[in-house]
């Protein structure tokens, strides 16, 4: 049962209750980071590391602390893991740090960490929490890696600042733009969507 509980637990927001394309969740994300592949995975480590550990850290003390004081204790506790995520980032990947700037401060508000918080850590026991925290950072990583994925390779020709396309390619500059973000989003919801109600239709 328990084993039942945290397969369920870790599989599905990575399918049918992806905090992205099912909850539509930290889209703010697709516009701020995912016009490089690069930026896109060290932003979705920040915050599968800040997600799982305030899951995990809230999870252990949800039974000591007062409700009206509780959004409070939620901001705090995110705040700190973003914080070591901002310190490691500036003394180990300066150059990163500073492409990135402010939108790394920015997980703290970002609603897939509180709302999973909300949602499930608060009334669920620390190790499902963690599970939950580290499947849906997963959840929210691989939609923005495979978004970056092609508006890095259609806007400028390069994966990870390395020149895939050659001197033919005529580079789409609105996909380096905010409105790609959107735009790759919306048909990469479309078609998993699409498949998700077709396989539904057949059971």
């Amino acid at each position: 049962m328990a084993a039942g509980m945290m397969k369920k637990t870790f599989l599905a927001p990575l399918g049918k209750d992806n905090p992205v394309f099912v909850q539509i969740l930290g889209i703010c994300s697709t516009l701020a980071v995912t016009n490089k592949l690069e930026n896109t995975m060290v932003m979705s480590l920040g915050v599968i590391f800040t997600l799982a550990l305030s899951s995990l850290t809230l999870s252990m003390l949800r039974k000591w602390i007062p409700s009206r004081i509780r959004m409070m204790v939620e901001t705090m506790i995110i705040a700190t893991y973003v914080i070591i995520v901002d310190i490691v980032l500036k003394a180990y990947y300066p150059e990163m740090w500073k492409q990135l700037g402010p939108y790394v401060g920015l997980i703290i508000t970002n609603c897939i960490v509180m709302g999973r918080i909300e949602a499930f850590a608060l009334q669920n026991k620390p190790s499902l929490s963690l599970i939950d925290g580290l499947a849906s950072g997963l959840g929210y990583a691989y939609v923005l890696l495979i978004i970056a994925f092609f508006r890095e390779l259609l806007g400028t020709g390069t994966l990870w600042g390395i020149q895939i396309l050659g001197s033919w390619w005529t580079s789409w500059a609105i996909m380096i733009m905010p409105p790609g973000g959107f735009f790759m989003l919306a048909i990469f919801m479309w078609i998993v969507r699409e498949a998700i109600f077709k396989e539904g239709s057949h059971e």
